[in-house]
């Protein structure tokens, strides 16, 4: 089953941690945050990613290219017989990567769509967005999804709370402070889907339709969604407080996400 990565966007909200990087490329401790999630992916056995390229998507390409010669020291000999060599052992990531140019502007469900071609000889294909990190049980995500034959599956998760938490007693000593507490409430969608190949039919046509929208909606209403429930961490990199606590897990070894 293939993973189709949303890597297009403009990233807005966190430019002031790189304007020349591309969202899914700033780094979380010393590799990019898409290269975390599809490490996630990989350890799960999906190993065949299509990213839907938009802004900046040279400098994803780029990486992935380049990727033998930024894992390895390398010797390049220059003169009249030119030679590169490698040294050390490959990479250890045995992954197979189409990069596909979506378009600057296009929305997320017209991207989608112009990756179709990419995934359709599939029944089922693995969705997220390139800029948050989770450790869902991907193999019980995907096995819900094959079970209930609904168009598709959304993670439902709990949102982390954006301010500390403080728990007191009665004569308001605090007993308690969580940094990043997670919402006891509702849940919300953590990016993490899996799609029947007929999720194609509800993404309309142009450069302009989200996915989340239109085509979500026409879906629920009928009847075609259904909720995988996970209470474990979820974290999306929206902001620059995002990018910085993920980076501190990662420095005191207690990423959720990493694979061992």
């Amino acid at each position: 089953m293939k993973v189709v990565i949303l890597c297009g966007g403009y990233g807005t909200r966190i430019r002031e941690v790189s304007e020349d990087l591309p969202k899914p490329m700033i780094p979380v401790g010393d590799k990019p945050i898409l290269w975390h999630l599809m490490k996630r992916y990989a350890d799960y056995g999906f190993n065949e990613f299509v990213l839907c390229l938009g802004h900046k998507g040279n400098v994803i390409k780029n990486f992935f290219l380049n990727y033998q010669e930024n894992s390895r020291d390398v010797t390049v000999t220059i003169g009249e017989q030119p030679q590169i060599k490698f040294h050390g052992t490959s990479p250890s990531e045995d992954w197979k990567v189409t990069l596909v140019d979506t378009g600057d502007g296009t929305l997320t469900g017209s991207r989608i769509r112009k990756i179709k071609k990419y995934v359709e000889s599939d029944e089922n294909f693995l969705l997220t967005y390139g800029d948050g990190l989770s450790n869902v049980d991907l193999s019980k995500l995907v096995e819900f999804h094959e079970q209930h034959k609904k168009i598709i599956t959304v993670t439902g998760v709990r949102p982390p709370g954006r301010f500390g938490e403080l728990a007191t007693s009665k004569n308001g000593e605090i007993l308690e402070f969580n940094e990043k507490p997670q919402a006891s409430g509702g849940r919300i969608s953590g990016g993490f889907f899996v799609c029947r190949n007929n999720f194609f039919d509800y993404l309309g046509e142009g450069d302009k339709v989200t996915f989340e929208d239109q085509p979500m909606r026409a879906l629920v209403k009928e009847k075609q969604a259904m909720m995988f429930e996970h209470d474990g961490f979820w974290q999306c990199m929206d902001t620059h407080r995002d990018w910085v606590y993920l980076n501190d897990l990662v420095k005191t070894k207690e990423a959720p996400w990493m694979v061992r």
